[in-house]
């Protein structure tokens, strides 16, 4: 079953809306039965006023064409004459105003008071009164017999009495006894009025036929049978007035008159009453009749009124009650879902708290290598889970699972620890196994002067630096820090260079002039190593026939390097979510390997505040800007000039610090572009190179060779080695910030050579 409005979006609104079901059922049984209840009550209420609206025009005009009915016999039963004539002709007057009366009230009057049987009743009664005029013309012109007239207007007085009775069906029980019983006193009434009529007829015809006397007789029997049927039955205080009146003087010459007539036969009852008093004694007896059947239906509709105010006041009672119930049925419902949606919440909040605040925050306190307790962490709901049923059961496997669930990272927490802290193992190994190789290739390279084997050591060099770029971003993947330091500020230009240096596609990468800044010395290894990761990206995400181009300059806020890159770039969502990398890079995911550079990057730029946008750039790429903040820049003392006779380890030992593998790089280079290498290992323009007699004065220049130095004579091979060597020395001594006269430390265990050069 679908809702017709909406699926309910809560616990609570669905349990309302299950509540809400068998309420509406209940509220519409209630509504029904209030409105059957109290629509027959309020019938009631208004029978008394429908019965006078409608009940007694009726009953009055009966009443007229009953005095009619006797008239029309006494002048049909005798000769033609004037005074009969003119008494019907005026008792029909005064019957056509009463019929009038009682059509105006009939059509008039507020039908909607009345159910379809009354109005369907009422009518017929006009109906009846329409034959009236056609039974007149008959009578008039004496076409019909005067007991025939009589029969005719009974079945035109008929359907009054069904009038009478149809206003008081709505009664129930003892009422509508009560109020039948009223209904058969009418006739009796019509009994009168019909032997009245009967003897008028036999008095004017001066005899009866049989079967004119016999329907006398058994309307005298008729009378007698219903009063003494009927009127016990009435109630108490209608009963005592029809027994009053039977008490009384007229109803005792009505009972001697019908007696009269029963002992005189068909052939003397025209002369057994006397015409004055018998119409004296029926007419009083009519009157009397009606005024007692209608004392008794006002006392039947008013024990109906009482009657109906009475179940009214009860109905109002059991509907207030059922309104309370419902209402309660809805409170318990809305106050039973409240509870239940209030623990639910307490569930639900607790499981954001672990989700959102609590696993965070054990997390955070792992990483930071502090001890958790996971049942202080976790402690179980209070008042919950308590409780037998299943919100509680519910409760009681949430605290189990949320103490698995912060067990679980202490576990992960510690499992990622030792994982970072072998990796941090290895890492340092490799480190320094790097250190020892970058010193054995030194070493070779001083001991070197065959130019094809120079290069290919300084591409050795060249891949072992970035072997030791990787093992350094496992360090800093595992949460250290790498051993290289420097002592004093380096340039940016030197910086850059040897951030250049550590990648595989140097040579793809244009590096523009820079002005004279330093980067403060305990952040040149990070620098270099996060310049080193944004190239290393430009480069593998750029197709290889492109150019990498830097930007520099000096802001307000410190200095900013840019690196634009020519490849397909990244889209907004990639962009959003490298961002995401470079701001939370504690967050490492070890899964996302294709962002480990980021990830590096990140944690490098978070340590010194350093600021790394990626953007798109303006040539289909990615621009990367660096902002390199006060705090880590530096001055840098200018260069001085070399001596006139300076030696190539005179340079090394009072030049600035340089990184070497920049230099190495760029003998590499020269040697793939194709330099001339018959000039030995100093012939790269990198490198100086020693001229005979460049730096003596001119005047000696021309002078004589010495005598044990034959003139012109070529430089050996092993001078030449020297030479190198003791200039390699001499940059190992000024990158280690020693005297000249110090020999190098040799490190020859493994570990991190804390004043190694990058």
């Amino acid at each position: 079953m679908r809702w017709p409005i909406g699926r309910p979006t809560t616990v609570r609104a669905r349990i309302v809306a299950l509540a809400l079901a068998p309420v509406v059922a209940l509220m519409a049984l209630w509504s029904f039965a209030m409105v059957s209840v109290t629509g027959e009550l309020r019938a009631l209420i208004r029978l008394q006023g429908v019965y006078e609206d409608f009940a007694t025009p009726v009953d009055t005009a009966i009443g007229q064409m009953q005095i009619e009915r006797r008239l029309a016999a006494a002048y049909l039963g005798g000769s033609p004459r004037t005074g009969a004539a003119v008494d019907l002709l005026r008792q029909q007057r005064r019957t056509d105003r009463a019929v009038t009366a009682m059509r105006d009230a009939i059509r008039d009057g507020d039908r909607g008071r009345l159910t379809a049987r009354q109005q369907q009743v009422l009518d017929s009664v006009l109906t009846a009164t329409d034959r009236l005029e056609g039974l007149r013309e008959r009578v008039l012109a004496r076409r019909l017999t005067w007991d025939r007239a009589v029969t005719e207007y009974g079945t035109l007085v008929e359907p009054g009495f069904s009038v009478q009775s149809s206003l008081t069906a709505l009664q129930a029980g003892q009422l509508a006894r009560e109020a039948q019983v009223v209904v058969e006193l009418v006739r009796v009434r019509e009994f009168v009025s019909r032997e009245d009529a009967l003897v008028a007829g036999a008095r004017a015809a001066g005899t009866l036929t049989e079967a004119q006397y016999g329907m006398l007789t058994a309307t005298i029997e008729d009378r007698r049978v219903f009063e003494r049927t009927y009127v016990p039955a009435l109630p108490g205080d209608s009963r005592a007035l029809f027994e009053e009146f039977q008490r009384g003087d007229v109803h005792q010459a009505l009972t001697r008159g019908e007696d009269a007539l029963l002992r005189a036969g068909a052939s003397g009852a025209g002369r057994a009453v006397a015409a004055d008093s018998w119409r004296t004694t029926t007419d009083r007896a009519v009157k009397r009749y009606m005024e007692l059947c209608t004392k008794s239906a006002e006392n039947a509709a008013a024990r109906g009124r009482a009657f109906a105010y009475q179940e009214l006041t009860r109905a109002a009672v059991v509907g207030v009650l059922g309104l309370a119930a419902v209402g309660l049925s809805l409170w318990c419902a809305v106050r039973g879902a409240r509870r239940i949606s209030r623990r639910l919440e307490t569930l639900r909040d607790a499981a954001d708290l672990l989700t959102t605040s609590q696993l965070p925050d054990v997390m955070a306190r792992l990483s930071a290598g502090k001890e958790v307790d996971a049942a202080a962490e976790a402690p179980p709901l209070a008042g919950i889970e308590s409780r037998p049923d299943e919100i509680g059961q519910v409760a009681r496997s949430f605290n189990a699972a949320r103490l698995a669930a912060v067990e679980a990272a202490v576990k992960q927490a510690g499992l990622r620890r030792g994982l970072f802290a072998v990796l941090l193992n290895i890492a340092r190994r490799n480190q320094a196994l790097v250190h020892r190789q970058l010193k054995l290739v030194d070493t070779l390279e001083r001991r070197t002067d065959d130019p094809d084997v120079l290069g290919e050591l300084f591409r050795i060099d060249h891949l072992t630096t970035r072997m030791r770029r990787h093992a350094e971003s496992l360090i800093i993947l595992s949460g250290a820090a790498p051993g290289r330091r420097w002592r004093r500020p380096v340039p940016v230009a030197d910086v850059v260079s040897s951030a250049v240096s550590e990648i595989e596609d140097y040579t793809r990468v244009e590096i523009p002039p820079m002005p004279r800044v330093g980067v403060t010395a305990d952040a040149v290894a990070d620098v270099v190593h996060l310049i080193a990761e944004l190239l290393e990206n430009a480069t593998v995400f750029s197709p290889p026939h492109t150019r990498v181009t830097l930007r520099t300059g000096r802001t307000p806020g410190g200095f900013v390097l840019e690196i634009d890159d020519r490849g397909l770039g990244l889209d907004a969502d990639q962009l959003q979510d490298a961002h995401l990398t470079l701001t939370r890079s504690d967050d490492f995911d070890p899964t996302r390997h294709e962002r480990l550079g980021l990830y590096v990057v990140g944690r490098l730029a978070a340590r010194h505040g350093i600021q790394v946008t990626l953007t798109r750039s303006p040539y289909g790429g990615t621009t990367a800007v660096v902002l390199l903040p006060q705090t880590v820049l530096a001055d840098v003392d200018p260069e001085p000039e070399p001596p006139a006779r300076a030696q190539p380890v005179d340079q090394a030992r009072t030049a600035p610090v340089r990184p070497l593998p920049s230099r190495k790089a760029a003998v590499v280079a020269a040697i793939e572009e194709g330099t001339p290498r018959s000039a030995g290992p100093a012939a790269p323009a990198a490198l100086p190179t020693r001229v005979r007699q460049k730096s003596l004065a001119p005047e000696l220049r021309t002078g004589a060779p010495a005598a044990d130095e034959p003139a012109g004579r070529e430089i050996s091979a092993d001078e030449m080695r020297a030479v190198f060597g003791a200039f390699q020395r001499g940059l190992d001594r000024g990158r280690r910030g020693l005297p000249a006269n110090t020999a190098p430390t040799q490190h020859p265990e493994e570990g991190t050579d804390s004043a190694h050069a990058p």
